[in-house]
Order: C-alpha cells, then sequence, then structure tokens
C-alpha cells in the first residue's frame, strides 16, 4: 500500500513537471507555492521542479532565489528537493548558487535527515569544484561533514559527490587537505570506501 502511494505521488509528480515544462504560467505557479503556508503544496512543487531540474534545468535559471530562499523552509523534502535543484543549476547560474551556501550549510548538518544532509553534499561538492575560490569556501564545510558522517547511512554516496569534487578545479590548500583527509580510508578502508577514497587521493595528487 505504501509503495503504491509513493509511485501514485511519483507520477502525479511527474505529470505536473511535464505541465510546467509546457507551460511558463505552471512554472511560476509552483515556484510560487514553495513559499506558500501549506507544507504539503511546498513538497509537490518542489518534487515536480526537482523533475523539471533534471529535464530541463536551464528554465529555472530565473527563479533561482526561490529555491534559495525555499532552503529555509521546515519540512526535509522542501529542502532536499531545492538543493537537487540548485545542484542541477550550478553549471547555469553560479552566482545565485553562491548564495544557497548558508543554507546548504545547515542542511549538510541536520541531525534528523539523511537525505538533506546527502543532497547538500552533493551540492557543496559540485559548486566547490567548479573554481579555485570556490573550493576553498566550501571546503572546510564539506571536510567537517566527511569527518562527522563517516560511517553513516549516507556517507557511501556522499564519498561519490567527493570524488567528483576532487576532480574540479581545486586550490593547492583544498587538494593536499583533502589528499591528507582521505588518505587514512585510501590505505586502510576496506570495499567501497577503500575505493573511493583512493581514486580521491589519485585525483587530488599534486605533480
Amino acid at each position: 500500500m505504501e509503495e503504491r502511494l509513493v509511485s501514485d505521488k511519483a507520477q502525479e509528480a511527474a505529470k505536473v513537471a511535464a505541465s510546467a515544462i509546457r507551460d511558463e504560467a505552471k512554472l511560476g505557479e509552483l515556484t510560487e507555492a514553495l513559499s506558500g503556508g501549506s507544507r504539503r503544496a511546498r513538497q509537490n512543487a518542489a518534487s515536480a521542479l526537482a523533475i523539471v531540474a533534471k529535464e530541463a534545468p536551464e528554465m529555472l535559471v530565473p527563479q533561482g532565489s526561490a529555491f534559495v530562499d525555499a532552503l529555509n523552509r521546515p519540512e526535509a523534502q522542501t529542502r532536499w528537493e531545492c538543493l537537487d535543484i540548485l545542484t542541477a543549476l550550478v553549471d547555469y547560474d553560479s552566482r545565485t548558487c553562491d548564495k544557497a551556501v548558508p543554507g546548504a550549510e545547515a542542511a549538510l548538518f541536520d541531525e534528523e535527515s539523511g537525505p538533506v544532509r546527502l543532497a547538500a553534499m552533493r551540492f557543496l561538492c559540485k559548486l566547490g569544484a567548479t573554481t579555485e575560490n570556490r573550493s576553498e569556501k566550501v571546503w572546510p564545510l564539506i571536510d567537517e561533514a566527511i569527518q562527522c558522517w563517516h560511517g553513516d547511512l549516507e556517507f557511501q554516496d556522499m564519498l561519490v559527490a567527493v570524488v567528483d569534487f576532487s576532480a574540479g578545479k581545486l586550490a593547492l590548500r583544498v587538494k593536499e587537505e583533502l589528499r591528507d583527509r582521505m588518505k587514512f580510508d585510501a590505505e586502510n578502508g576496506k570495499g567501497a570506501l577503500k575505493r573511493r577514497a583512493k581514486q580521491i587521493v589519485e585525483n587530488v595528487q599534486v605533480d
């Protein structure tokens, strides 16, 4: 019954997203719903907009500030969906995404929601990989999260994001500190943890 409910919700979100891609007015309504008073309406809008972000992210660039603002909503789902949207927008409007760093920091250390933490890590890694300056700005947060959530359920998926970060345009100091942070797991870890840690260390080797 619960699986069917989830499936029905996903189908409805996909239907709403398809409608919004065809109709700018519908897209505007969904974005406005993110700041509305109804928790359910905010969550439903965020779910549909996250699908739009996967299929046509450029359409959401004009609404970027609304997604930054939505990181202040109390419910976890709206925040993680909007972090996913912002991650998709990094390639299109990184300056607006810069404004999401404080909200992403709060999400990264949300003790109640693993999906929110994971979405925040993905966002910060994507943004931080774009320039050396950004890498220096977000690295202290990524570093703290690696230590804080090591061994948690989401940690392996977080490391996938860190692998991508390690291949980005990182400042020399960030490369060195990331290498030092992952060296122990690269040498002493097991399974996927060891493989990913080794990949990170290899990516940040300084010639």
